[in-house]
């Protein structure tokens, strides 16, 4: 193991467990913090971003984007960018499931998106990824609330961006609902486009987005 790739494990330690102590929501007492090498390489090159993890997926399984609806689609469309789960690395906006009064997934509060948005910071420190792919509005959001960039998904979506000294690439939530907002066939495409330009990127490229 090199010695930059030990050190990425080493502080992601640290951060997995500072994180397991949290306790800034109540609302989110007695919820799993969806944090660990469950999540993919500590020393990955690619992180993608999404919202908060699912009552059905990450919160029952400790791994992000899997098992549910939403994370059978985002399985599918990883594919389809030619990419796997163990050389990426995904988190959340929020790291635990927020639920409505019926136990329901909902959105995130700004409250709660505020109390975890050091969390993300520390995790984009920690990981050190050239690019963020970020998966819907949420999480786009709370990449501009660590660093303005004033990108709405919309206008933004499929492009390749500089923020922070990174490459951001926004997408739409591997969500059902997102359908509504994006035909599925154009998410597909989008996926496509992402790992084309993945493919295409030189080291110089590369190097400009690492974040160091």
């Amino acid at each position: 193991m090199c010695p930059s790739a030990a050190a990425a494990i080493s502080g992601f330690d640290a951060l997995v467990e500072a994180a397991r102590s949290c306790r800034a929501c109540l609302a989110m007492e007695g919820r799993r913090r969806v944090l660990s090498h469950a999540n993919g390489d500590p020393a990955a090159r690619v992180l993608f971003l999404a919202e908060a993890p699912g009552r059905l997926g990450g919160e029952l399984t400790g791994v992000p984007l899997s098992a549910d609806q939403s994370g059978r689609r985002f399985e599918r469309l990883l594919g389809l960018a030619g990419l796997t789960r163990e050389e990426i690395f995904i988190t959340n906006a929020a790291l635990c499931n927020p639920r409505d009064a019926q136990g329901r997934n909902r959105t995130p509060s700004r409250r709660e998106l505020a109390n975890c948005a050091g969390w993300l910071a520390a995790t984009l420190s920690a990981i050190n990824p050239a690019v963020v792919v970020t998966l819907g509005a949420t999480a786009l959001a709370a990449l501009g609330r660590l660093q303005p960039h004033g990108l709405t998904l919309r206008h933004a979506v499929g492009q390749a961006l500089q923020w922070d000294g990174r490459w951001l690439y926004p997408l739409y939530h591997p969500s059902p609902r997102a359908g509504l907002s994006r035909p599925y066939a154009q998410q597909d495409e989008d996926f496509r486009r992402l790992g084309a330009w993945l493919r295409g990127c030189d080291q110089q490229l590369w190097v400009t987005g690492s974040g160091s």
